[in-house]
């Protein structure tokens, strides 16, 4: 039985079917409008802003919790009419250094982990945005969440003591003290806080590894130090603190922003060791921007 073969058509049969699509012919905003988009996201994300209700209780409430003892005080400085605020600007800080460590183990990895676990950041490389632009606004989110967090409670207390009529010109100075020391401090913590988070997908790996490094390393080095001031050794005490970033810090306000040291002993650096101080936070800075950097280039491959 001959089997029939099908005859192949004769011609091109191709055809084009418009069905609607258009080309976009709007604005191209570019690299720089992705940038503060991305930053814009980031910062509102590091207080829970466009996220669930959840995501907000434990930003919010560690806002409320460093705020309200700066209320306190000023609630104290007014009805006593007292001639000077409790704590000192560049003191608020250091006092209240476990929140600021907890909000940034919670808020780091929240910035960038949840990218790196569901793989979106090639997503965002796809785009008109490059690996430096990612970092910069992942950074610069979280160091300005971070000094929103540091520089409230110290308007508080400002604005109370205007209110106690203490003197302008102190208070004023001291708060323009309080708020470099905040934004020193938000840099180094926000960049040794991505760092670490950048290394894991895994959000609560990241938590407790921020957590060690902030205040594990505190503890480890306010122990030393209290060590060695009770053998005698107070030349080594601004040395020690070179290993700590809540230290390093306070090193760095108590050599050349007026602080009292809250070393054992209140020994803070001297003006040459206040030097090496600044040298090692303005490096531990620029080494995590260049880490993310490095890490983001292997990530967004």
């Amino acid at each position: 039985m001959a089997v029939e073969h099908p005859v192949a058509p004769s011609g091109d049969q191709s055809r084009i079917h418009n069905i609607g699509y258009r080309s976009y012919d709007g604005p191209r905003l570019g690299r720089a409008y992705a940038r503060r988009s991305l930053y814009s996201q980031s910062l509102r994300g590091a207080y829970g802003l466009g996220r669930s209700v959840k995501s907000k209780v434990l930003p919010m409430l560690l806002f409320v919790v460093i705020c309200v003892p700066a209320a306190i005080m000023v609630a104290v400085a007014v009805a006593t009419k007292a001639k000077e605020l409790p704590v000192d600007y560049t003191r608020y800080a250091i006092i209240m250094q476990a929140v600021i460590s907890l909000y940034v183990a919670s808020q780091a990895p929240q910035s960038v982990s949840r990218d790196l676990r569901f793989k979106t950041v090639p997503l965002y490389f796809s785009r008109p945005i490059e690996t430096a632009d990612y970092v910069r606004a992942k950074y610069a989110a979280l160091a300005s969440a971070l000094f929103v967090l540091t520089a409230a409670p110290l308007l508080v207390l400002y604005v109370g003591a205007l209110l106690a009529k203490l003197d302008f010109a102190d208070q004023t100075k001291g708060f323009a003290q309080g708020l470099v020391s905040v934004a020193l401090l938000s840099l180094l913590f926000a960049g040794l806080g991505l760092v670490i988070a950048s290394v894991t997908p895994r959000r609560g790996f990241g938590i407790a590894a921020v957590i060690a490094v902030l205040t594990i390393s505190y503890g480890a080095v306010s122990t030393l130090q209290a060590i060695a001031d009770a053998q005698g050794s107070t030349g080594s005490i601004p040395w020690i603190g070179l290993f700590s970033p809540v230290t390093l810090i306070d090193g760095v306000q108590s050599a050349f922003l007026g602080a009292a040291s809250a070393f054992p002993g209140g020994v803070g650096p001297t003006n040459g060791e206040g030097v090496v101080y600044v040298l090692v936070v303005l490096g531990l800075i620029a080494a995590s921007y260049g880490l993310l950097i490095r890490r983001y280039q292997k990530v967004g491959l």
